[in-house]
């Protein structure tokens, strides 16, 4: 990587960290807080720097997100940066051993819910956008910074918008800021959702007739899904997990006398490229079709899809997976790229055709768990090597350096 590219990330580096604090202190929290005072920093802070910048809406004009775009000189693919705005909750407050609104810095740790998902994230996309507006002129296609405040409710509402948008570029791919420095992850699970709703006669709890209750029934079916066969790694595929059914919420009845009519359980499947979401919903129909045969009810039990995403992997040449994993090798770091877990936007854009990386940032902890933390001595080497993936998707020459606009 040259050294006018790690100089620049080790100048802007101040003012990032600076951003990301003024971020952490207007707390974002998912379904608890106003958007609108973390997003006017940001705000704020584009339109003193001539950023282009706009709020996005979903379709009930819901504010859902911000869209900076920067149109390079010449015709070519779009690509975009994205961070989430919006954050977890804080949890029980008293067991930070720090204000979780802090954005205090401390042995060289920047603490505060957000830190490290992903407001940091999004004070470096912003100044890596300023980077690029003095050279657009020599660039291809553009570069679109996506700040989602409805990531964290799983709605992906500002993904959802942006995509949506007819005056948007459609990205040719997307690099999502999560943290973690040692993995660039080029993948991840799918998942199928659904409710379950349960029933039985309600009886009373002292009745001399036993009746088998919605709870038992719906504990019954647990066992049943708990014991699903489900395969494991597929070898021929390459997707190096297996799928996964967890039983996730288990809701009914109220009080001690009634024995309720209702058990509503929600079952979430993670998926992979052999079992997708078809195979996830056969294996729960399977298992609600033995419940409702070995223990009857008047009404049979009741399959309810709330969503299905498609599992993604990226090859590591496929852009723009290439360009950070060849960019982080340029910057002196060691990474590998990882398919998680957890299923993250990756897998909306997936289902959109849409290929992304969603996960490459500094080593953090506390994430959306107590006293969330980002460590900053390694910040600048990560600007630099997302700043040299932007400008090679770009298309700018390969000894050409970004400069500074002002912090």
């Amino acid at each position: 990587m040259s050294e006018n590219l790690q100089r620049s990330a080790e100048a802007r580096a101040v003012s990032v960290v600076e951003l990301a604090q003024e971020l952490i202190r207007r707390p974002s929290r998912a379904g608890i807080d106003d958007y609108g005072p973390v997003l006017t920093v940001l705000e704020d802070w584009l339109a003193a720097r001539d950023l282009p910048h706009r709020r996005l809406h979903d379709d009930k004009d819901t504010l859902v997100g911000l869209l900076v775009e920067i149109p390079g000189g010449y015709p070519g693919p779009w690509w975009a940066l994205d961070a989430c705005m919006d954050t977890a909750p804080y949890g029980d407050e008293s067991a930070w051993s720090f204000p979780p609104d802090s954005g205090d810095i401390v042995d060289g740790w920047l603490r505060g819910r957000g830190a490290s998902d992903s407001k940091l994230a999004a004070a470096m996309f912003c100044h890596i956008a300023a980077d690029l507006v003095p050279r657009a002129a020599d660039l291809r296609g553009g570069l679109a910074v996506l700040l989602d405040v409805d990531e964290h409710t799983g709605g992906f509402g500002g993904a959802r918008a942006y995509l949506a948008d007819e005056a948007a570029a459609r990205p040719a791919g997307v690099m999502i800021g999560y943290p973690g420095l040692d993995d660039i992850v080029v993948g991840g699970r799918g998942l199928w959702r659904a409710c379950l709703a349960v029933h039985a006669p309600s009886g009373h709890s002292g009745s001399s007739k036993t009746v088998v209750g919605a709870i038992s029934r719906a504990a019954h079916l647990v066992r049943l899904l708990d014991a699903a066969n489900l395969p494991g790694i597929d070898g021929s595929s390459g997707f190096p997990l297996p799928p996964k059914l967890s039983v996730t919420s288990f809701h009914g009845g109220q009080g001690f006398s009634v024995t309720p009519d209702r058990c509503d359980l929600n079952i979430d499947v993670r998926t992979t490229p052999g079992f997708g979401a078809h195979d996830a919903e056969s294996l729960v129909r399977k298992a609600v079709a033995e419940l409702d045969a070995e223990l009857p009810a008047p009404t049979p039990t009741e399959v309810t899809p709330i969503a299905a995403w498609p599992p993604f992997r990226l090859a590591e040449g496929e852009q723009p997976a290439a360009a950070l994993l060849n960019a982080a090798a340029e910057a002196g770091l060691t990474v590998r790229a990882k398919t998680a877990g957890p299923s993250n936007i990756g897998n909306l854009l997936a289902g959109e055709g849409i290929p992304a990386t969603a996960g490459f940032g500094v080593p953090y902890e506390g994430l959306h768990g107590i006293d969330e933390r980002a460590h900053l001595a390694e910040l600048p080497t990560v600007y630099a090597a997302y700043q040299r993936a932007v400008l090679d998707l770009l298309g700018a020459p390969a000894n050409s350096s970004a400069t500074c606009n002002g912090s």
